[in-house]
């Protein structure tokens, strides 16, 4: 297989699957605004509806699923949440006059074509179905795509690949983060999640996952929103009459039980008038559990009070659920043990008036459920942190064809109130979500045209080549530049390499981060590794900076954070291409920033069960030769050599010893540890530990001590062990990178700069004054900007357009620096 054959192999193309439907087709029953949705829907065959509560979706995806069966032959499905298929039951027969769809379990049950099957989540996730096996499938309340690290997630994207015909639906697609959209056009086929990630939006080099939308890309993401995805808010915004859609007024009533004096004393001996704020999800858990009889009591007297209305009352924990029963025996409830035809005929009754007070949890019934017909008042028992299910449940009732005003009662304790505020703020920026998508629908319209199609990756780059006196720059794929380059042309490699698939810097196939898994990774790396084994000079060093790789458990299955042997996993790739592996150097990292980033090492969980938690994940630079042409002695045929009179045994001794020392002319005692103000401590601490003869014990005092007076910060770490090995750097700087010079020009930063401390170290260690040092990864111009300032020359490639304009500029100025002339070279020359 060539190069280009490999990057073919990458490509995917979601085959056009729609077709062109006439309206009167289309069940009369259906509202004008619904057959124009479903046409659209149907010209597309892969499409989102993100419609407003009330707005019938459930009919919608009835009929898509008859028009597709009607046009082509197989079965179809429904995916839904457990819970409200008697909705799409009585949709299908009373309001269609269709066929009752079946409820299926397992495969055997879905035999006949032609007709409409219904399913849940939990059965397509672990499975039980197949969707392959239908010709359309649907996916209802499909806001479980939301959050791209699911298990359901994970697991639905291959299964529903290459259905020819896809529907997601759902009123609540992004409340509060728009990247959520780009999960829905990967399910669809429409364009995959890693190139619209890096299409649209920037990365945060200093946290995980946390990703913006581009200021000038806005305008273009949202016109790709537009071609598969569809937003209503009423019919108006497709031009028909609002008749019948009006909703009626909401009223929000907060209930804020104070409990009086806590039994407790706090650290100081005194009592507490009121509870501490229930901040963390332990705090919360707490509160909720001892307050149920007060929260209870409160929504029995809300009830009495309005002794005419029908009550959902909205309750998290078993406790009260059966509270609730016991002082309102007349409440029907439901439960997740219950038998599930006894449910659904229960929510049958309450949908129809049957039931006055209906007790259920959000998640029974907060999904798909319509009680507006005969219900306006919800009671919210208890608050959590959860909004998307919150807003779902209160749009249970609040939603078109709702005749009364509604009255929303939230029940919380005074130490809840931070949650509640929570809720409230996020209740907020749903609102405004919800007018900005709005919008959309009435600026670009029904918009046909496949933009996705021009926006499709691309193989290959425009080549662009500059040079200066002591650099070059070329921005193009690696792999072909290298290939270029003669052989023993370099005198050093050092580069930072992608962490196999875990980002993409391109929206191109080319792109190395652009793979679907490690092992495609390195058939990619393949191509490249015996290019860089050419070019490198014989005896000279290959120095990889590399780290493992955080394997999540929702994506995996594990339940569990695991790790990915990256840094061995490249050991032995680059041992099968013919380099020879000499040593690796631990390059210490933060611990706590980690966890603050991955939150897979969390002091809570590790005191519920330490066997789940590892340990911090440094960083390796993995060092390689090339064998020399004389591998008698093993020097290099071009050696690294240092005049013992400039490179004396001291320096050599301290080089060797790997970190560098902080000056002082004596020990700090750990009294001084424990004064030194925090913005200090890491360095100072990292030094005692040097110094002294290692105690663990003592070690764990010194954190407790400084964590009980306020001096042990959450968000980075200050008693880490110092290292007393030439191969464990515990002194890198983290802040010393292009990054710092990046931000204060307001460009882009990179997501994985590299330090400078290392690459100073590695170029000093293995180069001589004028050597070539190669980095094939060259981002934003690190590598080959410190090998000029230390008197080398650099040679860099880079494929992302952004990065390599930025590092041309770096590079310009350095050069410009080095060779503009100072007074004393012009005294030199008149002399």
């Amino acid at each position: 297989m060539t190069y280009l054959d490999f990057l073919r192999s990458k490509i995917e193309i979601a085959p056009a699957s729609g077709f062109s439907v006439d309206k009167t087709k289309i069940n009369d029953v259906l509202k004008p605004h619904q057959k124009d949705a479903l046409a659209w829907a149907l010209a597309g065959g892969r499409r989102a509806l993100f419609e407003s509560f009330g707005l019938g979706k459930t009919a919608q995806e009835l009929e898509f699923c008859r028009l597709v069966l009607a046009h082509e032959s197989g079965k179809a499905l429904i995916v839904l949440p457990l819970g409200v298929r008697q909705e799409f039951k009585r949709d299908a027969v009373e309001l269609l006059g269709m066929e009752e769809p079946q409820y299926i379990t397992s495969p055997g049950e879905a035999e006949e074509d032609g007709k409409i099957y219904l399913t849940n989540y939990e059965r397509v996730r672990d499975g039980d179905i197949d969707p392959k096996a239908f010709t359309v499938c649907v996916l209802d309340e499909a806001a479980v795509l939301r959050s791209f690290g699911s298990k359901t997630y994970q697991t639905f994207l291959p299964k529903f690949k290459g259905v020819k015909y896809k529907l997601v639906a759902t009123a609540t697609p992004a409340p509060n983060r728009l990247k959520e959209l780009i999960h829905y056009a990967g399910f669809l086929e429409i364009m995959d999640t890693g190139q619209a990630l890096t299409r649209f939006f920037q990365r945060d080099s200093t946290k995980a996952n946390n990703l913006t939308l581009y200021p000038h890309k806005e305008e273009e993401f949202w016109l790709w929103v537009s071609t598969w995805a569809l937003f209503i808010s009423k019919p108006s915004d497709l031009g028909y009459d609002d008749e019948g859609y009006a909703l009626p007024p909401m009223e929000i009533m907060p209930h804020m039980i104070c409990r009086g004096y806590d039994s407790n004393m706090d650290k100081d001996g005194q009592f507490k008038m009121l509870n501490d704020a229930a901040t963390s999800l332990q705090d919360a858990a707490r509160e909720k559990k001892e307050s149920i009889p007060d929260r209870c009591r409160k929504a029995k007297e809300i009830v009495d009070s309005d002794p005419g209305a029908h009550f959902i009352l909205w309750h998290d924990r078993e406790e009260e659920r059966h509270e609730l029963k016991r002082i309102m025996p007349e409440t029907v409830d439901i439960y997740g043990a219950m038998d599930y035809d006894e449910r659904e005929h229960r929510v049958m009754d309450f949908s129809d008036g049957k039931i006055r007070l209906f007790a259920t949890k959000k998640s029974l019934s907060g999904c798909g459920c319509n009680f507006q017909r005969h219900c306006h008042r919800a009671i919210f028992v208890g608050i959590d942190y959860e909004f998307h299910d919150f807003i779902q449940a209160v749009h249970r009732i609040y939603r078109f064809l709702q005749t009364e005003k509604v009255i929303i009662d939230i029940i919380y304790t005074e130490a809840e109130e931070p949650i509640y505020q929570a809720l409230l703020d996020k209740w907020k920026q749903h609102n405004e979500q919800q007018e900005k998508m709005r919008e959309i629908v009435k600026k670009y319209g029904l918009n046909e045209t496949s933009q996705a199609e021009k926006m499709s990756r691309s193989i290959g780059v425009e080549n662009v080549k500059i040079e200066g006196t002591r650099f070059t720059a070329i921005h193009g794929d690696c792999v072909e530049e290298t290939a270029k380059m003669e052989e023993n042309s370099t005198d050093m490699i050092l580069t930072s390499i992608p962490f196999s698939n875990h980002y993409e810097y391109t929206p191109s196939y080319n792109d190395f981060g652009h793979n679907e898994n490690t092992e495609r990774f390195f058939e990619q790396m393949d191509f490249l590794s015996p290019e860089l084994l050419r070019v490198l000079r014989p005896g000279r060093v290959f120095a990889c900076h590399v780290k493992d790789r955080v394997l999540f458990g929702n994506a995996t299955g594990t339940g569990m954070p695991t790790m990915e042997p990256f840094h061995a996993m490249c050991i032995q790739h680059y041992m099968k291409h013919g380099f020879q592996y000499f040593g690796m150097i631990t390059v210490v990292t933060d611990v706590v920033r980690e966890n603050n980033q991955t939150y897979r090492l969390g002091w809570t969980e590790q005191c519920k069960d330490g066997t789940k938690m590892g340990v911090g994940c440094p960083e390796y630079v993995l060092l390689f030769r090339k064998l020399p042409t004389d591998t008698s002695k093993a020097y290099a045929d071009e050696p690294v050599s240092k005049s013992k009179d400039d490179y004396t045994r001291a320096q050599w001794q301290i080089d060797a010893h790997g970190f560098w020392r902080s000056s002082g002319d004596r020990l700090m005692t750990k009294q001084e540890i424990m004064a030194t103000p925090v913005d200090r401590l890491q360095a100072a601490y990292r030094k005692y530990s040097r110094d002294t003869i290692y105690d663990y014990a003592e070690h764990v005092e010194i954190a407790k001590k400084l964590d009980a007076d306020g001096h042990l910060p959450a968000t980075f770490m200050v008693v880490a062990p110092g290292s007393w090995s030439q191969d464990v750097w515990d002194d890198v700087n983290r802040m010393r990178t292009l990054n710092t010079t990046q931000s204060q020009r307001r460009q882009q930063m990179h997501v994985c700069p590299l330090q400078f401390d290392i690459v100073d170290r590695l170029i000093n260690r293995y180069s001589n004054e004028g050597d070539l040092i190669f980095d094939p990864f060259g981002g934003i111009g690190t590598v080959p900007l410190r090998a000029l300032m230390l008197g080398r020359k650099g040679l860099m490639t880079e494929l992302n357009e952004d990065y390599f304009r930025d590092a041309v500029g770096y590079l310009d100025a350095e050069e410009a620096k080095i060779e503009t002339p100072t007074l004393f070279d012009m005294m030199e020359d008149a002399v």
